[in-house]
């Protein structure tokens, strides 16, 4: 029988919580399960009263360089009590471990687990607390660099376009209106702005909300440099997908900015921009989708950009009246 290598593995949950449970001395109650697979996957390890998060990394996905980055960033959020998921060490005061996975080394590393339930539909006062919450990440960050990625134009606009086009014609309709989006964009639009660090995932998925509104954010694993504005345009761009009753959007969206802007005032440039701000990440995102096929392989099909993904992009444009673009169509 030949044996084959694999590109990416599923671990055995039972396995892996007896490996964590002996690495971090956690009592033998505590029960490991798999809770999702995605770019990483993700286990829960609970016992009657506590549970944790294990994020395992895709092989290859984030170097130890990029991880130990992110982890440097948590703890500053946490030293200066910021409500984030935070690393916990293990018996040997380490907080990544190496997992000899059949594709080869996968890191992992155990987080506290954020209190409270993801909330999809946020009521006005929330928001305030959401845009709050971000202020206070971006001002203890302000011109701040880690040793990560720096979004800008490049990385956020332009790349996107060159890691699909391993998996679509240019002559397709749904790529020209990708590549004409990076032609919305200067260099400009992205140092008019105050930068520092960038969550770039913040949204309902990665935030826990208790009954009193207390709020967590986690899954830092985008973090990195550039224009603190895309944090505020991603989240606004989110929330209008979600709320299809646009006033509603405007009266939460006029919250959260509220909410931010009475801990970090924004610039008038910095409020013009968030319609761009939020498109860029949007465009970023499919590009991770291209980079991650061996995950996001049922998303890219001409099907989802011509249904889901580029209508979303041009609600958004036209929503606020952003410059046009002449759309070949099929």
């Amino acid at each position: 029988m030949t044996i084959l290598p694999a590109t990416n593995s599923t671990l055995s949950a039972k396995e892996l919580g007896e490996y964590i449970k002996d690495t971090y001395q956690l009592h033998p109650n505590f029960n490991c399960e798999l809770f999702r697979t995605g770019i990483n996957h993700t286990y829960f390890l609970s016992d009657t009263k506590t549970t944790y998060v294990l994020r395992v990394y895709t092989h290859n996905w984030r170097s130890k360089s990029e991880i130990t980055e992110e982890l440097k960033l948590l703890k500053l959020l946490q030293k200066n009590n910021l409500s984030v998921s935070f690393p916990i060490k293990d018996k040997n005061g380490e907080f990544i471990q190496d997992v000899n996975a059949p594709e080869g080394i996968r890191h992992a590393v155990l987080f506290s687990f954020a209190k409270g339930e993801k909330v999809r539909f946020l009521d006005k006062e929330t928001c305030f607390s959401i845009g709050s919450l971000m202020a206070n990440l971006h001002l203890l960050t302000l011109d701040n660099t880690i040793n990560r990625i720096s979004y800008n134009k490049e990385s956020l606009v332009e790349l996107p376009h060159q890691h699909l086009k391993q998996f679509f014609s240019e002559e397709l309709s749904e790529m020209k209106f990708i590549k004409e989006i990076g032609d919305l964009f200067e260099t400009s639009d992205f140092e008019n702005t105050q930068n520092g660090v960038v969550h770039m995932d913040i949204w309902y998925d990665n935030m826990a909300i208790t009954e009193e509104r207390e709020i967590t954010f986690f899954d830092f694993d985008f973090c990195g440099n550039g224009p603190q504005i895309l944090d505020v345009g991603y989240f606004c761009k989110q929330l209008f997908h979600i709320e299809i009753d646009k006033k509603e959007y405007e009266l939460k969206m006029a919250h959260f900015l509220e909410g931010y802007q009475a801990i970090r005032p924004l610039s008038d440039n910095e409020l013009q921009f968030i319609p761009k701000a939020g498109l860029a990440v949007f465009v970023f995102y499919l590009g991770v989708q291209a980079q991650r096929f061996d995950w996001s392989n049922i998303f890219l099909t001409k099907g989802y950009l011509k249904m889901l993904y580029i209508p979303k992009l041009k609600s958004w444009i036209d929503y606020n009246r952003i410059e046009k673009t002449t759309i070949a169509q099929d």
